[in-house]
């Protein structure tokens, strides 16, 4: 399982990394503490290990951020000690909290507990697909780039989320038809290429003209 480490003091950092890598897990270092939603976006941990006092915002800003898209557990790191610090991480999202110093045994058990917990009895996706600056919104059918938002109908939403989930696979128009009928949808081969089109259009007003590839004769890529 991945974990995700949001720690800037390098050397607590470094003896995380290198417990959790003794037990097997893989680890995902943040550096650039103004980045935390993105890099988690584009690598979908398993699990985040965040800590409160952190440049730019704090791990409590963060953690909201996640929150807005994912189920994922968090567990804080923090030096502080007082009631209040350990309420406000469960009130904010966070699934534990562990005070500064610790001994790493303590920490990966913990770990290992919530992860037993967490992935026994819940499912914990993303609501969330990126790919190349483009992010797909699961929950409410959206597409974003950056500040830029727009809305997708129920089959460009689709059409978007087949040609997403396999990145530099083709996808022959039969299947993507196929697709849209799960949802009840009648799509015929003009409709499909009218879709296809106003999806790359929208894709364009985001500044993505190239984003979806036509393979003459076989079907639709994102590379």
């Amino acid at each position: 399982m991945k974990i995700m480490i949001v720690e800037d003091d390098q050397t607590i950092r470094d003896m995380i990394v290198e417990a959790l890598r003794r037990w097997g897990f893989e680890t995902l270092i943040t550096v650039e503490f103004d980045a935390v939603l993105s890099l988690f976006i584009q690598e979908n941990p398993h699990l985040v290990l965040m800590d409160i006092n952190l440049p730019a915002y704090d791990g409590f800003y963060w953690c909201r951020q996640i929150r807005e898209l994912s189920n994922v557990p968090i567990l804080f790191l923090s030096s502080r000690n007082t009631p209040m610090d350990m309420v406000m991480s469960m009130n904010m999202g966070g699934d534990d909290f562990i005070q500064k110093p610790f001994y790493t045994d303590v920490l990966v058990a913990k770990i290992n507990a919530v992860l037993r917990r967490t992935y026994s009895y819940m499912e914990t996706n993303s609501n969330v697909m990126e790919h190349n600056g483009i992010v797909l919104n699961l929950k409410d059918g959206d597409i974003t780039c950056g500040t830029q938002k727009i809305e997708l109908t129920r089959n460009e939403f689709k059409i978007m989320t087949i040609l997403m989930k396999k990145p530099g696979t083709i996808i022959n128009r039969d299947q993507i038809m196929r697709g849209l009928w799960e949802d009840e949808s009648f799509v015929d081969d003009n409709t499909l290429t009218v879709n296809i089109t106003r999806l790359r259009k929208k894709l364009s007003e985001l500044g993505k003209d190239d984003f979806i590839t036509t393979k003459k004769g076989q079907g639709y890529l994102i590379p």
